[in-house]
């Protein structure tokens, strides 16, 4: 079975798209140049940017490019937290011609120097000393890199080898001055099959793979969106994402062909208070985002006292009510919808605030979202809706509409996106976003592109009766229990986390194994909060995850979990670890996905002990 995307989207803006990322935002800064583009902190205040304001720092920074001797299709990379100069380098390597290799700013110095040797980068825009130290450690290994050209130049001594973006734009300027067509001329030889980006996927399992990236792939992105309907020049987007990441960098063309400005802030610990401030329409985040928030405000309502927290149960069973009652297509009775009222005033309109009281949805992508966090936020009148895609697919190739959204489903697939279930379960894709391949990589590229463009995603799904997709688990993460019993891992992990709201990570373990077993970590910002409500106030995040309290109380919420499950999916036992997961320690990849074999391999006593 296959599916491809509903009739009512506007299929003309895909096909008459921009041949290129860097015309489509000299397109839009012509249809818009005295709108707002961008906006980002300065210190206490947030500071705007027109597009016409944004495209002239852009081109003179792509004309400084020119001038350092980047050619067409040569790759720039940029190694930085998200910010708007970000932006402002991205679209300057587009408006080179040139192509963007992305790095995390988390990635360990002997990996960055991998990804830039691999991907064989001439320039680095690199944010900070920090950045800047670690390309200095690793110089030897960096040959074919000519200039680092630093954001934030604190604590950085600049030299023949490391300028400034001050000094970039000044080379840029005095170009432009001899030659004011230099970036009319590249973007104009740009090729819709050009390479635009590397983005190097963190993997979870050996080194990681560039995967190319076309101004085709990412015009289409973006005008695939917009053909969607579900965004327009009227929104405001709020952006912390990883630009790194797909998800993040695929945002920035869907601003380009809709045209809403971007507030532009990567400090994840500043989400909650920069929502309230700049009340966007809209957002995109990992799941892992929502269940934080679901898990805080829960947390928060209990234990404000026995009263409170009843207010708090019964609104959210009266929002789950009206909530199923329209998704059925059922009118709310009257006295249901009396209820409502009241619970929207004593508890949702809350919530709400605590989003800048704008939000039309949320968009969830890079993992999956669990069907009961999403079901409390729509109780609560915030729509999320969720979205699919690979970085192998430049990030986007299915989401939820506002009209049309089903929970536990990633929804139908964009305009000019074909999805097909393979005979073995897995997830096929076809369309203009799919990548050209592995850099360098013809072996991995086969195995994952058929000859006529099926790109195989590595996910198990389906597709229901109205073209929806589901995903079930990742085809490689599914094991068998020693009774031949199948699991799907990812499904009951996520499960946990909906349930639990001191969750940090659950690994779940049982491959040829007689029962289920996990190893669980508690976020610490959770841990902290319910050491001050149970008299273990100041005590180390060790101490208070060691304590038979909690133990009691994690043992708690898998009982929970396991009441959901079938019986040979049951948590039989876990391992509660005195230490979240991180990159640093190999656990998590720099785009925070857990490295599932790695986990289970540091901790294969604890395991084997499980069941001896």
């Amino acid at each position: 079975m296959s599916t491809t995307a509903p009739v009512q989207d506007d299929h003309s803006l895909v096909e008459g798209r921009a041949p290129n990322v860097a015309q489509m935002f000299l397109d839009r800064v012509a249809e818009s140049s005295t709108r707002e583009a961008y906006r980002f902190p300065d210190g206490t205040a947030w500071v705007s940017r027109t597009w016409q304001e944004t495209a002239d720092e852009v081109t003179g920074a792509a004309a400084g490019l020119v001038t350092l001797g980047v050619k067409p299709e040569q790759r720039v990379a940029i190694a930085s937290t998200t910010r708007y100069e970000w932006v402002v380098a991205d679209l300057a390597i587009m408006c080179a011609g040139a192509a963007t290799t992305t790095v995390y700013p988390s990635t360990m110095a002997e990996d960055v120097a991998y990804i830039l040797s691999n991907s064989d980068s001439r320039v680095v825009f690199a944010e900070d000393a920090s950045q800047v130290d670690k390309l200095r450690q690793q110089r030897s290994d960096l040959e074919n890199v000519s200039k680092v050209v630093v954001i934030d130049t604190d604590g950085v001594e600049t030299d023949d080898w490391v300028i400034s973006l001050a000094q970039l734009s000044e080379l840029g300027r005095q170009r432009l001055e001899d030659n004011p067509d230099t970036v009319d001329e590249r973007v104009a030889a740009i090729d819709p099959d050009s390479l635009a980006t590397l983005i190097y996927t963190s993997g979870t399992t050996g080194k990681p793979k560039g995967v190319r990236l076309r101004h085709s792939g990412w015009t289409y992105e973006g005008a695939a969106v917009a053909a969607t309907g579900i965004l327009d020049a009227g929104d405001l987007q709020y952006l912390w994402l990883p630009m790194a990441h797909s998800f993040g960098k695929v945002l920035l063309t869907t601003q380009l062909a809709c045209g809403f400005p971007t507030a532009v802030d990567g400090r994840v610990d500043k989400i909650v208070e920069n929502l309230a401030v700049v009340r966007p329409t809209f957002m995109g985040a990992a799941p892992r985002i929502f269940e934080k928030a679901y898990g805080r405000i829960s947390t928060m309502a209990k234990s404000e006292g026995a009263a409170k927290a009843k207010i708090f149960d019964w609104a959210t069973a009266v929002g789950l009510r009206v909530g199923h009652a329209r998704r059925e297509g059922q009118a709310v009775p009257r006295l249901l919808a009396a209820q409502h009222a009241v619970a929207d005033r004593l508890v949702f309109t809350k919530v709400r605030a605590r989003f800048g009281g704008r939000v039309r949805f949320f968009i969830s992508g890079s993992a999956a979202l669990s069907s009961d966090v999403a079901e409390w936020f729509e109780a609560a009148g915030v729509l999320i809706l969720e979205g699919y895609g690979l970085t192998e697919t430049s990030a986007g190739s299915c989401v939820n509409r506002p009209e049309r959204n089903k929970f536990g489903t990633v929804g139908p697939p964009l305009p000019g996106t074909e999805v097909k279930v393979a005979s073995d379960g897995e997830l096929l894709i076809k369309g203009p976003g799919v990548m050209d391949g592995y850099h360098s990589m013809p072996d991995e590229t086969a195995e994952t592109l058929t000859e006529d463009g099926w790109c195989k995603t590595g996910d198990i799904g389906e597709i229901d009766d109205d073209g929806f997709v589901k995903i079930t688990d990742r085809k490689k993460d599914l094991f068998k229990t020693s009774g031949g019993k199948y699991v799907a891992p990812s499904n009951i992990e996520g499960r946990f986390k909906a349930l639990c709201p001191l969750a940090g990570q659950i690994v779940v373990h049982g491959n040829e194994r007689n029962f289920c077993s996990a190893i669980i970590t508690l976020d610490p910002d959770a841990v902290s909060d319910w050491a001050e409500r149970n008299g273990m106030s100041g005590a180390s995040y060790e101490k208070v995850v060691g304590s038979d309290k909690m133990h009691e109380v994690v043992q708690g919420y898998v009982d929970k979990l396991n009441a959901k499950l079938n019986r040979w999916e049951t948590i039989k036992k876990f391992l509660l670890l005195e230490h979240d997961l991180t990159v640093e320690s190999g656990e998590l990849t720099p785009s925070m996905k857990v490295k599932r074999r790695v986990v289970e391999d540091n901790h294969r006593d604890e395991l084997d002990a499980f069941y001896q």
